[in-house]
């Protein structure tokens, strides 16, 4: 049938799309919204100045804005992308802890000598992952940050849809990856190792 799909959000919005379908025509369908993007993360902790200068010089940040009890930070366009907080007047509700505490958070580079670079100036200060891992679709770098928080620096190594693949092909096998020797990658890039080589998923 050639017909409009009527979308009509909980915000009161609606998006038409034209085109064939096979709804009948006038079909009306309720969706929730998504988020656009994701925006920023805030940390607690009680030494802003000691979590601000690690993650200045892990991302390449700047500050914002700052004072006793805040710090925002970005590392791009966005107004705030890592915020540290000592304030007891914005706390969360105190609760027991539970399973449903945070893993870690990522971040992705554009390119694989951008990564690489990063770990080599990181490491020249003594900041150096705990893990590396070639997931497959990323290859990437797991650090503890003063906090202790788990912080991933990662490249894309395929596409979205090659990851799909990838991952319905592989991770019910291994869903966690393959650890790799960051020094041994910085070597071999530098002697000419292409990308498809350093970031190839070979399971043992």
């Amino acid at each position: 049938t050639n017909c409009d799909i009527e979308i009509h959000r909980l915000d009161g919005s609606t998006n038409v799309t034209p085109g064939y379908t096979s709804y009948p025509s006038s079909k009306r369908i309720y969706v929730m919204a998504s988020p656009a993007k994701f925006a920023h993360i805030a940390l607690h902790t009680t030494d802003i100045a000691t979590a601000r200068d690690w993650y200045l010089k892990v991302l390449e940040a700047r500050v914002l804005f700052e004072n006793d009890t805040i710090c925002f930070t970005s590392y791009d366009a966005e107004h705030h992308r890592v915020v540290f907080v000592n304030n007891p007047e914005f706390q969360k509700p105190e609760k027991p802890l539970s399973n449903g505490t945070l893993h870690h958070y990522t971040f992705t580079y554009a390119h694989l000598d951008e990564l690489l670079d990063k770990y080599a100036e990181l490491k020249e200060d003594s900041i150096e992952p705990f893990i590396c891992l070639n997931h497959g679709p990323t290859l990437s770098m797991y650090y503890a940050d003063p906090m202790n928080n788990a912080l991933e620096l990662q490249i894309d190594t395929m596409t979205m849809d090659q990851a799909s693949d990838f991952i319905d092909a592989n991770f019910e096998k291994n869903p966690i990856g393959i650890n790799f020797d960051p020094d041994d990658l910085v070597a071999r890039r530098k002697a000419g190792a292409s990308f498809s080589n350093i970031v190839e998923y070979v399971q043992s």
